[in-house]
């Protein structure tokens, strides 16, 4: 299937606004609380920050697994954070202090590759590298029971919004239902050749009585990501029906995550991009292209509208999910105030601001990009914010900052006349702007690709590039361009509101 923009009852736009990179390996995982956002890495640690401001605790990092931190996951209430590890051991972990509470060590001591909570916070899984499974009671954090899977590593697992059952998945390409009771309740072989690489339920149930119905997404090595239906029958029975199979990622698939209204989907791929899907009608609305590996962990915050994205470039993005069209119906998200700098964001999330929004972190990074490191001290000292560095002119830099030499000075007026001219496009969001010349689209075009350009240039590229995809390398099915009269008008509103 090939995707594109869907009119819908609200379009999100994104736009990426901190990138943290205090990890020194692969980010494996990630996920959000209400008030925190933890992460967890091939550097044997753990990190938690505020959500508030993204400003890491003082007691992170959380360290104490003797090897790789594979998967994280919250209670429900937040209290508690657990991990797990190629050490064999699942941690658990107070979010107030960063003590160790438990350790859960695996039966068998095989490598701990993926752990899940209950939502209601009663029962923890655990799942091995050499296919068992550990079902611990979370309070007591005593083992109830396991399982096994011959021949197979758990890579994934994810409980039912009612905690009854959960299902898990393995390198060997299957889906499987379990009970608390470590019975297999149905077993969907072949769900992804060559491997499952992630799942996860929607937060919903549907209920008419007679049926129980989940909604499930999957994804794998087949660079395929799906949703699937998983009902109950009046019997007891379960069933598995596959929906749709998205193939907006073009090679392998590796991570997966519904938001808290089960509206949004996203996935994290092989190919760099992370993808995000009005899960209910399978459409793809934007790919982002903000990692330089691939994109390993991806999660929603379940109390606001941002995303998390973790990749083996060892960074981690924050995104903030806007909504675009409130005047067709949608709901609008709430405003999330601008980020202060920290050591971890970088340019890319800094350009993302309008500089009249940067923090005097950010100014500071600015004067080293531009090789004015030697005026970092007396800008901090003097409290310059973006605010300040716009209104800067001849007389302030010598009176006030003292900066004696003209040429240094005007060397520097220079440059933040360049910022003043480039300020109108700072704020621009990443999908208005034309994935060929990065500039704000006019008129946007939807191609066979299911991306959005603006039409002069796919045009030109098509006419030069052998009809090949400028986002995917792949052959164009068509040359049809589509108008894309939602993004224009999401882009006419942006403007007139900027």
């Amino acid at each position: 299937m090939r995707f594109s923009f869907s009119p819908g009852p609200a379009l999100q736009m994104t736009s990426l606004i901190c990138t943290l990179q205090d990890h020194r390996d692969d980010v494996n995982w990630c996920a959000f609380s209400g008030k925190l956002f933890a992460t967890c890495s091939g550097d044997k640690a753990l990190r938690l920050y505020n959500t508030h401001d993204f400003s890491e605790l003082p007691f992170s990092p959380l360290t104490g697994h003797g090897y790789s931190v594979h998967c994280c996951c919250f209670s429900s209430c937040g209290q508690f954070l657990a991990s797990c590890s190629t050490d064999a051991t699942t941690m658990v972990w107070s979010t107030s202090t960063g003590e160790i509470e438990a350790i859960l060590e695996h039966p068998g001591r095989s490598p701990v590759r993926i752990c899940a909570l209950s939502p209601d916070s009663a029962h923890l899984v655990s799942g091995a590298s050499d296919g068992t499974l550990a079902l611990w009671d979370f309070p007591s954090k005593q083992l109830l029971r396991t399982g096994a899977v011959s021949d197979t590593t758990m890579v994934a697992c994810s409980f039912s919004p009612c905690s009854q059952v959960f299902m898990t998945g393995s390198t060997y390409g299957d889906l499987r239902l379990w009970d608390l009771d470590m019975n297999q309740l149905h077993a969907e072989k072949n769900a992804h050749d060559l491997g499952v690489t992630c799942c996860t339920f929607a937060p919903s149930i549907l209920s008419d009585g007679h049926f129980v119905q989940f909604c499930l997404a999957s994804c794998g090595q087949d660079s395929h990501l799906k949703i699937w239906a998983v009902n109950k029958s009046g019997s007891g029975g379960y069933k598995m029906q596959l929906l749709h199979t998205l193939t907006g990622q073009s090679a392998p698939v590796l991570c997966c995550a519904y938001s808290s209204d089960g509206q949004l989907l996203v996935s994290g791929s092989v190919d760099k991009t992370v993808a995000i899907y009005d899960a209910k009608n399978a459409v793809l609305l934007y790919a982002l292209n903000q990692h330089e590996r691939y994109v390993t962990a991806c999660c929603f915050s379940p109390t606001s509208p941002l995303i998390a994205t973790g990749s083996m470039d060892k960074t981690v993005n924050i995104w903030r999910l806007e909504d675009g069209c409130s005047d067709l119906g949608g709901k609008s998200l709430p405003e999330q105030s601008a980020l202060p700098s920290s050591e971890g964001r970088t340019s890319a999330g800094r350009s993302r601001l309008l500089v009249s929004d940067w923090a005097e972190g950010d100014v500071s990074a600015w004067l080293v990009e531009e090789g004015l490191e030697g005026l970092v001290d007396r800008f901090m000292a003097n409290n310059i914010d973006g605010t300040e560095l716009l209104s800067l002119t001849k007389e302030t830099l010598a009176s006030e900052l003292h900066i004696e030499s003209a040429g240094l000075r005007s060397k520097l007026l220079r440059k933040v006349e360049g910022l003043k001219s480039d300020s109108v496009c700072s704020g621009i969001p990443d999908e208005f702007l034309c994935p060929i010349t990065r500039e704000l689209m006019r008129e946007p075009v939807i191609a066979a690709d299911g991306y959005s350009y603006e039409r002069e240039a796919i045009e030109s590229w098509v006419n030069t590039k052998n009809r090949s995809s400028p986002m995917t390398n792949l052959p164009l099915l068509t040359t049809l361009l589509t108008p894309n009269h939602t993004l224009k008008m999401a882009i006419g509103r942006w403007k007139t509101s900027h």
